[in-house]
């Protein structure tokens, strides 16, 4: 599953830097994760940065967009090909 970041969210702007797939923004109040680009670090890293980073902890796991290790690989392989075009 990709992760989301909550109303909790203090836009302390350390998340977005750290993400490997530049799937976190600014929205229009606070920071958001687009989850075709989140893969959880997946590919790079063996924990989500952002949430390691996270100073209010307000980065969970979206539970409304589930996918398994496979998926999330596959997903990085992907955009590590865009990325490269």
């Amino acid at each position: 599953m990709a992760l989301l970041i909550t109303d909790d969210c203090i836009n302390c702007d350390v998340c977005e830097p750290e993400c490997p797939n530049e799937a976190i923004f600014m929205g229009p109040e606070i920071y958001e994760i687009n989850p075709n680009k989140c893969t959880e670090c997946v590919g790079h890293y063996d924990e989500p940065q952002c949430q390691q980073v996270c100073p209010v902890s307000c980065i969970p796991f979206n539970p409304a967009w589930r996918e398994t290790k496979e998926q999330l690989m596959e997903k990085y392989l992907r955009l590590q090909t865009e990325a490269k075009k």
